[in-house]
C-alpha cells in the first residue's frame, strides 16, 4: 500500500490533520457532468455494468474536488442482480425487484455470480490505473440485512416492515438469505480487492429500524462474518462499517464484528463520536442537509466536528449520501474549510 494515501493511515489508527475527506454518494446527480454521463448510459443498471462509463462517472468528482478517496461507481443491488434476481431502476420510485419467497431462496443463482459482476471488477482494475497514486480507491458491497429488505419488499420502504415480519415468520428461511448474501457479499468484496480496492465499506442502510435482538443477529452476525472472510483472504486491508441509525448499538458493532473504521450517521452526537475514536478510526458525520444549506449553517457543522474529532484518528464525511439539489459551491466550500483547517 502507498503511505501516502492518507486514509490508509488514518484507518489504521493514525491521525491526520486536516483530515481526509470524502463524500458518500460523491458521484451523482448534483454534478452536471454526471448527468450527461448517465443520459449517454440509457438507464441507471447499465451505467453501473459499463466499465468505461462507470470509470468515468467515479473519477468525476475526484477531478472536479481532489477528494482523497474514490469509491467505486455501483449499487448494493447488483449482488442480489447477479444471484438471478431481476431488477429495474424506475426514475422517481427507485429500485424495483420481485419480492422473494422463501422457497425462492434455494433457487438463488450463485454459480454465475461472478461471471455476471466481471464488469465491475474490470471497471475497479481500470480505476486503480487510471487514479491519481495518493487516492484511496474504496470497494463496497450492501450489508445483508439492508439487501434481504429490498429483495424481500421489492422495493425502498419507510421502516422496512416486509423484511421484519418475513424474518420473525420464516426465521430459518430468512437466516438462510442472510448467510447466503453473507458469503457472495464477501467473495465480491474480496474480487474488489483483488482488482485494486484498497479498502472496503458495508453499508447497512436500514440498520436503524431494528430492535436490540435483531439489530445483534441481522446487523451485526452477517458483517461479522464478512469481515472474517475479507480478513483471512487479505488481513492488510481495512473495511469500513457503516450500520446508519445504529445509535447505542454503534460501539457493540464495532467491537464484534471487527470492522478497522466506523462510519458514522449525522446523529451520532460527537460526544459520542469521541468515545467512539476512542476505539479507532471514525468517519462522517456532517448533516447533509448543512451542505445544501450552505453558509453558517455549514461552516459551523463542519468547525463542530473539527474541533470534537481532529484530535483524533477521522475521515471527514458526510453523515449519509449527499443529495441531488446540493450546490456544487456549497461542495467547494466544505473541500477549502476542511483543507484550511488549523488546529
Amino acid at each position: 500500500m502507498a503511505p501516502e494515501r492518507t486514509v490508509l493511515r488514518v484507518l489504521k489508527g493514525e491521525t491526520v490533520f486536516p483530515p481526509p475527506l470524502w463524500m458518500m454518494r460523491q458521484a451523482g446527480r448534483y454534478l452536471p457532468e454526471y448527468r450527461e454521463s448517465r443520459k449517454r448510459a440509457g438507464s441507471f443498471l447499465d451505467l453501473c455494468y459499463d466499465p468505461d462509463l462507470a470509470v468515468e462517472v467515479t473519477l468525476q468528482p475526484i477531478e472536479r474536488f481532489g477528494f482523497d478517496v474514490s469509491i467505486l461507481f455501483s449499487d448494493i443491488l447488483v449482488v442480489p442482480h447477479a444471484l438471478g434476481r431481476m431488477l429495474r431502476f424506475e426514475e422517481g420510485r427507485g429500485p424495483q425487484m420481485m419480492p422473494i419467497t422463501a422457497r425462492e431462496i434455494d433457487a438463488l443463482e450463485t454459480e454465475a455470480f461472478h461471471v455476471n459482476l466481471a464488469p465491475v471488477y474490470e471497471t475497479v482494475r481500470q480505476l486503480r490505473q487510471k487514479l491519481p497514486a495518493e487516492t484511496t480507491l474504496i470497494g463496497f458491497c450492501g450489508a445483508p440485512w439492508t439487501v434481504a429488505t429490498y429483495m424481500i419488499a421489492g422495493h425502498g420502504t419507510p421502516d422496512q416492515a416486509p423484511a421484519r415480519l418475513f424474518a420473525y415468520r420464516e426465521p430459518e428461511a430468512f437466516r438462510k438469505l442472510l448467510g447466503l448474501l453473507a458469503a457472495q457479499s464477501a467473495d465480491y468484496l474480496i474480487r474488489q480487492i483483488e482488482a485494486g480496492a484498497d479498502a472496503v465499506q458495508i453499508f447497512d442502510s436500514w440498520a436503524g429500524v431494528l430492535d436490540e435482538a435483531s439489530f445483534e443477529a441481522f446487523c451485526v452476525e452477517p458483517v461479522r462474518e464478512i469481515v472474517a472472510r475479507v480478513k483471512a483472504a487479505h488481513p492488510d486491508v481495512p473495511v469500513i462499517g457503516f450500520p446508519k441509525g445504529a445509535g447505542a448499538g454503534y460501539a457493540s458493532y464495532r467491537q464484534k464484528t471487527g470492522v478497522d473504521g466506523l462510519g458514522l450517521d449525522w446523529t451520532v452526537s460527537l460526544t459520542a463520536a469521541q468515545a467512539l475514536q476512542r476505539e479507532g478510526a471514525v468517519q462522517g458525520n456532517l448533516d447533509p442537509l448543512r451542505l445544501v444549506a450552505g453558509g453558517r449553517a455549514l461552516e459551523d457543522g463542519v468547525d463542530a466536528i473539527l474541533k470534537a474529532l481532529g484530535n483524533g484518528p477521522l475521515i471527514f464525511n458526510l453523515g449519509h449520501g449527499i443529495v441531488p439539489e446540493t450546490p456544487i459551491a456549497h461542495v467547494e466550500a466544505m473541500v477549502r474549510q476542511v483543507r484550511s483547517a488549523v488546529r
